[in-house]
């Protein structure tokens, strides 16, 4: 079991704000002070770049940053040579993006889903428009669940490309993605999974998915922002072109004629995320001292907990009650989400409000914006309880015009 009070202590923020209530985890998680120290170590005892130097600073930071990528490797079962350091998971997902531009032709067909995040689909809408592919979307239930039937509807012998979100950043539902990745590879379809939102949660296996690529990013699991990862198949990999072209990724170069490094420095132009490789190394080092299985326990018990508190406020409007992912996206009727938040800040409580940058869900909710809130390890029910009571006086405080 997790005992919030002591996970505090391990978040330097709530030393400078102890009645903090926040809820946006989805967006950005909290920091722990172990990731911090990592990256001030290397920030104040080398801040030399890697690969390069032939002298000890050199050689500890490219050790650091190397083990980094062995350590995230192991963390989601991959080769370490099928790791990419990238900006985060939107750089990760416009790699892929750019690198089959040359592989797409009119009358190809590439599915993807209205749950998806920006970063997700509109790479897909840029690539398509440009070589005449067509985008497809996967026909959702009517809670807006991707289902493998609902795949199927939809796959051909045209799918190129299936670009899917592991789990929705709004409506926190779970994709069932290994049978997808299955019925997909049997059209001889790439896989690209958004994990950006599992990867906090959800212990990840990409031999068990059989994916093609997938990409998460630092700053949702404890990291530090600017940090990121794409896995691909070694493979595959090696097959596209890189995005950026630079110094390190180049393996021969003449006045005519250059050649590429393999994976994964080919896709490593210029110098990499260092700092961010090694602090994120240190924040999956941090989550397995917790276990997933607490995690999980943990952020269920406050997620139904604040569910259930919030169903019985009169005058809400919950969309998302069977989330899989601790995730709760609502409204108070008649009151505008950005209102809402704003005055709950008043109370120190800290949630998202918007379209979330992902706009076919509202669309698909039939609304312009929600609220949402978001849990971790770091929240308590007496987190829910100052919530739910913010929330009943936002709603009072409006209702009287």
């Amino acid at each position: 079991m997790i005992d919030v009070h002591k996970i505090r202590l391990d978040f330097p923020i709530y030393e400078t704000h102890p009645n903090l209530v926040f809820f946006d985890s989805a967006a950005s998680s909290l920091k722990v002070k172990h990731v911090i120290d990592k990256v001030d170590y290397y920030y104040q005892k080398l801040g030399v770049n890697v690969h390069r130097g032939a002298y000890d600073l050199a050689y500890e930071a490219t050790t650091l940053y190397e083990n980094a990528r062995q350590n995230v490797a192991r963390f989601i079962h991959a080769n370490e040579e099928e790791i990419v350091f990238t900006r985060g998971t939107t750089s990760a997902l416009n790699t892929i993006a750019s690198a089959y531009i040359k592989q797409l032709k009119p009358g190809d067909e590439i599915i993807t889903s209205e749950l998806e995040h920006h970063s997700s689909i509109i790479p897909w809408m840029i690539v398509a428009k440009k070589t005449g592919a067509k985008l497809v979307y996967i026909p959702l239930t009517k809670e807006g669940r991707i289902t493998v039937e609902g795949f199927r509807k939809v796959l051909s012998d045209r799918t190129k490309i299936v670009a899917i979100t592991h789990v929705s950043n709004v409506m926190g539902y779970l994709t069932p993605i290994e049978e997808i990745t299955k019925f997909a590879h049997e059209k001889n379809a790439i896989v690209i999974l958004d994990a950006a939102q599992s990867a906090p949660h959800i212990k990840l296996d990409v031999r068990t998915l059989d994916v093609d690529f997938l990409a998460f990013s630092g700053h949702k699991m404890f990291g530090p922002s600017g940090v990121g990862v794409l896995y691909g198949k070694e493979k595959l990999l090696n097959q596209i072109e890189p995005f950026e072209y630079g110094g390190e990724m180049v393996d021969q170069v003449s006045k005519d004629f250059v050649s590429f490094k393999d994976a994964p420095l080919r896709f490593e132009a210029g110098t990499p995320v260092i700092s961010g490789a090694i602090g994120l190394s240190a924040a999956i080092d941090y989550i397995e001292s917790i276990g997933f299985e607490d995690i999980h326990q943990h952020t269920h018990e406050i997620h139904q907990y604040l569910l259930k508190e919030l169903e019985e406020v009169e005058g809400i409007t919950i969309y998302n009650k069977t989330a899989d992912n601790p995730v709760i996206a609502f409204n108070i009727d008649d009151v505008h989400p950005h209102d809402i938040a704003t005055m709950l800040d008043g109370s120190k409580v800290s949630v998202r409000a918007g379209h979330h940058c992902a706009q076919l869900v509202s669309q698909f909710l039939g609304v312009q914006s929600t609220l949402r809130a978001s849990i971790h390890i770091y929240n308590s029910k007496e987190d829910c309880d100052i919530f739910i009571q913010s929330v009943i006086e936002a709603r009072d405080f409006f209702r009287q015009f």
